[in-house]
């Protein structure tokens, strides 16, 4: 069996880890040797809550994710074993019926703000990458990406920006950066930074093909 390398990418909310994720994905489409897991299909199930409850939690924090379950499919997948992955209901705030089936492939890219964060997570991870990207331009894109993609009002994006979103970044976020071995400034936009990502998943294909 080739190895599995896990290439994690952290950033604040908005930063731009998605896009590059897609990018290098889709370099690699017609291969199936990328495949990406978010973080965020790993937040904790809330269906015993009401929709207020719900509301009111905390979803910046390291709390609020089911990491045990999020690490037992890591290594699932290092080891040669397919895992059916939750997802994330963001309208509702709680976790979707819906599951996907995510098999092992050469490299899984996995993005979410806590990713080197957790202890246990990051050393899973064989490259750890930090997307840093101005603290206005992110919630700007987190805005526009909440009101049209989430269901959310322009009151409660500000809101909660203000009272979680910007101090749980620099409480737990901002600080991982130190655990990186790549820092990528202004996300998606640096496409020099994301050839380099390119190349060295060439070569973990390549070298697994051998």
């Amino acid at each position: 069996m080739n190895k599995t390398t896990i290439i994690g990418i952290a950033g604040g909310s908005a930063s731009g880890k998605s896009t590059i994720s897609r990018k290098l994905k889709e370099e690699y489409e017609n291969e199936n040797s990328v495949t990406i897991i978010r973080q965020d299909d790993y937040y904790k199930d809330q269906s015993h809550l009401t929709m207020e409850e719900r509301v009111l939690t905390n979803y910046d924090h390291p709390f609020a994710f089911d990491n045990d379950l999020f690490i037992e499919h890591l290594k699932k997948l290092s080891n040669g074993e397919k895992i059916d992955k939750p997802t994330y209901d963001f309208v509702h705030h709680t976790r979707s019926d819906v599951t996907e089936t995510i098999y092992p492939c050469d490299v899984i890219v996995i993005e979410g703000l806590f990713i080197l964060e957790d202890e246990k997570i990051r050393n899973l991870c064989d490259i750890r990458v930090y997307v840093d990207t101005d603290d206005d331009i992110r919630f700007i894109r987190r805005l526009v990406r909440d009101v049209k993609k989430r269901g959310r009002t322009l009151d409660s994006v500000i809101t909660q920006y203000q009272q979680t979103v910007k101090p749980m970044h620099h409480m737990f976020v901002e600080p991982s950066k130190k655990y990186a071995d790549i820092i990528i400034l202004e996300g998606g936009h640096n496409q020099v930074a994301i050839d380099l990502l390119t190349t060295k998943i060439s070569s973990i294909i390549h070298a697994n093909m051998l």
